[in-house]
């Protein structure tokens, strides 16, 4: 699936997100305006608010709630990396310079706030629906918050069963798709069958793209960022989980251990890695990406026919199979 053409499907309305955008990021401060300026030209994709109009159009007619909706929830996105990318010294982004490795920790921290602050804001101004948007939003920043917290307390024990990873993933990754689903189907005051459909779907999917992304950390140097960089941050992940799944009980102490490690011996990166290669982790994450994929296109079904059903059916598709 081609995200750039179903956002020119989306016509209209995509036109009102983009110049919702760039109303809500102005500033007259000129370092500002000038990062955010480079900050939009390096969005990638915009798979958030893409979503979000498809959604509400799949379950009604959007008008300027939905359009608020989907503006705040790439906001919150970019917010969310921007911190990321300090906790994680992260100096490369979708290929290109982060603004921490260009202005530094304190203005990737600041602007961060900017968007965060702006993603609320934004909700706030919705004139129907107003509390249950900003619960679901809320909600969505305290697990992206609790998901860090506990990824950083694992990262140094060394000891993240699947059922913690799978716990850090929705927090991180899955509950904002989540939140992006259900704030769509409320913004056009969808039934409530349609708004758990869908909330379902977007929970799901989250969960199969961040599971995709910790298969292409493997498998390539897709996503602008160096293979490894989840070992060399000693994240257990599902490819790596798969691997250990095959060893036993005192091989995957010691290579537990050699992860927890990683910070005093660089070069466990490298043998790790190469284990869960031999031992085919990838494709035990695979195999439970693809049910997660099954998953989510299965709770589409109470969905009317239309072309963005179809289109929410194929990002599901694009999740599991795309290489950036």
């Amino acid at each position: 699936m081609d995200i750039r053409q179903v956002r020119h499907f989306l016509g209209e309305d995509w036109k009102k997100v983009e110049a919702l955008f760039e109303e809500t990021l102005h500033s007259d401060v000129h370092l500002l305006g000038r990062t955010n300026g480079y900050i939009r030209s390096n969005q990638g994709k915009m798979l958030r608010p893409v979503l979000s109009l498809l959604v509400s159009r799949a379950c009604g007619t959007p008008g300027g709630d939905s359009v608020k909706a989907a503006v705040a929830a790439e906001l919150l996105h970019n917010a969310t990396l921007l911190h990321d990318d300090v906790l994680d010294d992260s100096i490369r982004r979708r290929g290109a310079p982060t603004v921490m490795s260009m202005l530094g920790a304190k203005a990737s921290v600041l602007v961060g706030d900017f968007w965060l602050v702006k993603a609320m804001k934004t909700i706030l101004a919705c004139e129907n629906h107003t509390k249950e948007l900003s619960d679901i939003f809320a909600k969505t920043v305290l697990d992206l918050v609790e998901g860090e917290m506990l990824q950083m307390e694992k990262a140094g024990s060394g000891d993240t069963s699947e059922d913690d990873y799978l716990r850090i993933i929705y927090y991180k990754t899955a509950s904002l798709f989540e939140a992006v689903c259900s704030s769509a189907a409320l913004s056009v005051e969808a039934p409530q069958e349609l708004r758990e459909a869908v909330t379902l779907y977007g929970k799901l999917l989250g969960m199969a793209f961040q599971i995709k992304d910790d298969i292409l950390d493997y498998d390539g140097d897709a996503l602008g960022k160096p293979v490894g960089a989840d070992l060399r941050e000693q994240k257990i992940t599902l490819p790596l989980l798969g691997a250990l799944r095959q060893m036993d009980a005192d091989r995957e102490k010691e290579v537990r251990q050699m992860v927890a490690g990683i910070g005093e011996h660089p070069s466990n990166c490298a043998m790790v890695a190469e284990m869960v290669r031999t031992l085919k982790g990838t494709g035990y994450a695979a195999e439970r990406l693809e049910e997660y994929v099954k998953e989510a296109k299965e709770s589409l079904r109470a969905l009317p026919a239309s072309e963005e059903k179809d289109m929410l059916l194929g990002i599901a598709d694009y999740c599991a199979y795309r290489t950036i």
